[in-house]
């Protein structure tokens, strides 16, 4: 194909180098907005109000800004499949950088299961008849085989996509993310036609502060992905701008703060939000009580359904990589390092994060609400390790100034899910998730027999 990297011989056993500054920007967008906005939106107006989570995703979004930023240099200066973990390793021992790749790992990982449970839950909703043959309950949750089966068969897919090539990767990211973006233009043009501002009444479920400290506590999970463009930076076409992997994260979070907002507003300007509380979908009831039909919802279905490819594939593709970085490095088994002589891809990681995926999604959603928890505040420390590992790098003061407004912002994102008295903190599960998680990692480590690659 014109344009494309060079041919690689068998023998090379370097990632592919394929993608382009666009394709980046779908990685990162497509690995931070998922189906939240249609599968939980009760959750996060339960705990701001409408007006409290539009300004906590506004905040919480904007407060990213500058470690989007930082990363944007750190891939620039470093463009390596580990992504944190690299980074750390220039400055840090090595107990930190596998500690970190480790931690950030779970981060994207918890997100793979939770898609391929929302799938089924999707399923059902357009087809209520998939919702029989219970199999079994965990914590009061009932596991329908046809659900089941659904989150299986589209993680078999999600696999083979990884497995055949980058390039198939990024394209199905491509047209999954193209066609949300015009379904959602589509649908809100629609619902701003059909709302009242007499449904804006309560902006806030609390005070004020409380409210938006709920809502900006979750942002991480919801945010987290403009950095998953570092994983990816190895498979940058050749003379890739440096600066085009900055742009594309800069890009993700402003249109993910703007998407996340627009939602929300639309859909408390669509129907008093109170009413919409405890309510699966609340987003389709919304529209649809205010156009009286259904094929709105289908429209904004077909949307949900495309969010969730992408934001499976990009948090599975970034999984993959930092999976395949650790063992590259020397940190797990080695096997987890090896890349596919012919599709250049990290096969044997793919493999295993698919099967992790698999045997999870058989908890449904029940082991996915403690795991996601624990995955915002992941994210975040992962965040401050890479800003803290940035502020040691630069000689830059304007570079410096605004890595440790990183660290600050992401030391604060984790303190509010780990101190004991800020609402929203930590439960038992939680720290036994995060115990368990570390734990599993001690037990896979090695100690690396030669210096880490950078």
């Amino acid at each position: 194909m014109p344009g494309d990297a060079p041919s690689q011989s068998a023998s090379d056993h370097s990632l592919a180098k394929k993608l382009r500054t666009f394709d980046y920007f779908t990685i990162g967008f497509g690995t931070m907005v998922g189906v939240g906005w249609l599968v939980i939106m009760d959750d996060w107006l339960a705990r701001g109000g409408y007006l409290g989570a539009i300004l906590g995703f506004v905040i919480g979004g904007i407060s990213l800004l500058p470690i989007a930023y930082t990363y944007g240099q750190l891939v620039a200066r470093l463009p390596d499949a580990g992504g944190e973990i690299t980074y750390t390793a220039q400055v840090f021992p090595s107990w930190v950088s596998f500690a970190t790749g480790w931690i950030m790992m779970l981060g994207y990982l918890v997100v793979c299961p939770w898609e391929a449970v929302a799938i089924g839950k999707i399923a059902g909703y357009i087809f209520p008849q998939m919702n029989t043959m219970e199999l079994y309950r965990v914590a009061g949750y009932p596991i329908y085989l046809p659900h089941l089966i659904t989150g299986l068969a589209l993680t078999a897919v999600i696999v083979f996509v990884n497995y055949r090539g980058v390039q198939q990767s990024a394209r199905f990211q491509n047209w999954t993310t193209v066609g949300l973006l015009i379904l959602f233009v589509a649908f809100s043009a629609l619902g701003v036609a059909r709302g009242s501002t007499s449904n804006f009444t309560q902006p806030f479920s609390q005070s004020a502060g409380v409210s938006i400290l709920l809502v900006v506590q979750i942002v991480p999970y919801f945010m987290v992905g403009f950095e998953s463009i570092a994983k990816c930076s190895e498979e940058a076409r050749p003379n890739f701008p440096q600066r085009g992997f900055l742009y594309a994260m800069l890009s993700a979070v402003l249109i993910a703060v703007l998407f996340y907002s627009s939602v929300i507003a639309i859909v408390a300007y669509l129907h008093p939000w109170q009413s919409l509380l405890g309510k699966s979908f609340s987003t389709a009831i919304a529209f649809e009580a205010a156009f009286g039909s259904r094929w709105i919802v289908q429209v904004i279905f077909v949307a949900a359904i495309l969010s969730l490819l992408k934001v499976f594939n990009g948090n599975f593709l970034a999984t993959s990589r930092l999976l395949f970085a650790l063992g590259r490095k020397g940190f797990i088994h080695p096997k987890f390092g090896e890349v596919h002589s012919q599709n250049h891809t990290p096969g044997f990681s793919i493999l295993a994060i698919g099967l992790a995926t698999a045997a999870t999604a058989f908890f449904g959603q029940a082991l996915l609400v403690p795991i996601t928890e624990v995955g915002s505040m992941a994210s975040a420390l992962g965040w401050l390790a890479a800003c803290s590992a940035y502020c040691r790098m630069t000689s830059s003061n304007k570079h410096l100034f605004i890595a440790f407004l990183g660290v600050i912002v992401a030391g604060t994102l984790i303190t509010m899910k780990l101190a004991p008295g800020v609402p929203g903190h930590f439960s038992l599960y939680e720290w036994l998730t995060l115990a368990g998680w570390c734990l599993l990692g001690l037990a896979l480590r090695q100690r690396p027999k030669t210096r880490t690659h950078t």
